[in-house]
């Protein structure tokens, strides 16, 4: 066997998303190893703690490990995103794309990262037209007000999100 394609998909995924989900499957037929990186990031408030973001993934995509004959590790990861991405030997960050204004930031962070290391490239995948709307923001702005996010996310997932949104009143 040749060398190994790690492939590294980050995100602060708060919930994973059934759009996330397309990504990662995605994803899995470019990469032998796919890593999840689960971000800690400072500028937001998550719903979840890292340590459940990281559970709710590993339970939410061990299906497809088996399935797209692929590895799938997932790490929770609080630095910079190429550090992270050296430290695991990814040589491809997947990002998912929804619309252009997507497009415009990721562009550009791609731009930052070949920058910081050349050696990384950034594949930009489409999100499924009908998954194309969801954004974990989005979902969790739609619970909170008691709207329907079963389309939107596992069943799993939205019983997590309802629950938490409720402990927090």
């Amino acid at each position: 066997m040749g060398i190994q394609r790690i492939g590294l998909y980050p995100g602060t995924f708060d919930p994973i998303t059934l759009g996330h989900l397309d990504i990662i499957r995605r994803g899995l037929k470019l990469v032998d190893k796919l890593i999840i990186g689960v971000a800690t990031n400072p500028s937001k408030t998550p719903l979840f703690d890292l340590e459940t973001r990281v559970h709710q993934i590993k339970r939410e995509t061990a299906h497809l490990a088996e399935q797209y004959g692929c590895e799938i590790e997932v790490q929770g990861f609080d630095q910079l995103l190429m550090h992270f991405a050296e430290s695991v030997n990814a040589t491809v960050i997947i990002r998912g794309l929804r619309a252009v204004s997507d497009f415009e930031y990721e562009f550009q962070m791609a731009g930052m990262n070949a920058y910081l290391n050349p050696n990384v490239e950034t594949a930009f995948l489409m999100a499924d037209a009908k998954l194309q709307p969801i954004a974990s923001r989005l979902v969790k702005e739609v619970a909170s007000y008691g709207g329907d996010i079963h389309k939107f996310v596992s069943p799993a997932i939205e019983k997590e999100v309802m629950t938490a949104l409720e402990e927090r009143k």
